[in-house]
């Protein structure tokens, strides 16, 4: 098809509506109405005369041709967007965003930004927050920075650092306990790998109790409530250096856990731009100090 001819409104909708699986998803990312992205789709499969889509009672599902048509699109207009990104401030930048778990960001990453900025003033880089759950493509970010086992399918994942759990709380209460039995009698907070507390309390040579404590899926807010004599939480303590520097959390046992560590995110089927290897870089170098 001739270039002059190209259907971009209808081809970007179907990128959208395909990477998000859903027509109201895709209407929320492009800004218009859910029948507005169905008629750009619609008027792309007459000009083309194939089906893109099953409609399904779980959401969208590519036909064949859709799915030939998907990914090239996807690529380009990742590309475009790359390039306009760095034009966004009047002068020739490339924008990266990169995901990062909570965690990491308060606890490491962000203090240590301004020497990379400083170092790379070519590059813009952007960070979004999420609690270990992320969706590179989905989510339109170029990199990720997660904790787990370094397995993640579809994923180039460069190891960081290990980050080891040990139970933290307010000092206040950190002097009461002696012995780890004594946290029996405590309110522990969990996350949602539910395995966690069991994991060090065989490390400490101790019986695990009970666990009733909330559910959290931040650490950052375990930190907080256990700060303020809430309860104990089995945090990495590399993580809350500062809050243990300054007395608003303290440590009273040893022992921990190694139960993962933080890694650096790609797609595998996208090679690396400039500032991502770049990134990849200074992470690398940064994290060997840590």
């Amino acid at each position: 098809m001739d270039r002059p001819n190209l259907p971009l409104n209808g081809l970007r909708a179907f990128e959208v509506a395909a990477r998000q699986g859903s027509f109201t998803r895709a209407a929320i990312e492009l800004r218009v109405t859910q029948a507005a992205v169905s008629q750009q789709i619609s008027r792309l499969e007459d000009l083309l005369g194939v089906t893109l889509f099953t409609r399904t009672s779980n959401g969208l599902v590519l036909t064949d041709e859709g799915a030939a048509l998907h990914p090239v699109l996807t690529r380009n207009f990742d590309e475009i967007g790359d390039v306009l990104d760095r034009f966004l401030d009047g002068r020739y930048r490339e924008t990266l965003h990169l995901g990062v778990v909570t965690t990491f960001a308060a606890g490491w990453l962000v203090e240590r930004l301004p020497a990379f900025v400083a170092g790379h003033p070519g590059i813009s880089l952007r960070l979004f927050t999420n609690n270990n759950r992320v969706d590179i493509a989905k989510e339109g970010l170029h990199m990720a920075i997660r904790f787990g086992d370094g397995d993640w399918p579809g994923l180039i994942a460069v190891p960081l650092f290990e980050a080891p759990l040990s139970p933290l709380c307010a000092p206040e209460l950190a002097a009461r306990l002696r012995d780890p039995a004594d946290l029996a009698g405590q309110t522990l907070f969990r996350s949602y790998r539910a395995d966690e507390w069991a994991m060090w309390f065989a490390a400490a040579d101790a019986a695990c109790p009970d666990l009733q404590g909330p559910v959290f899926d931040s650490s950052v807010a375990m930190a907080e409530l256990a700060a303020a004599g809430l309860g104990v939480a089995l945090l990495p303590a590399l993580m809350f250096r500062r809050q243990l520097s300054e007395g608003r959390l303290a440590r009273p046992f040893a022992a921990e856990i190694a139960t993962g560590r933080y890694w650096l995110t790609r797609p595998r089927n996208k090679p690396p731009s400039p500032a991502m290897r770049a990134v990849e870089s200074w992470l690398v170098e940064e994290s060997g100090r840590a």
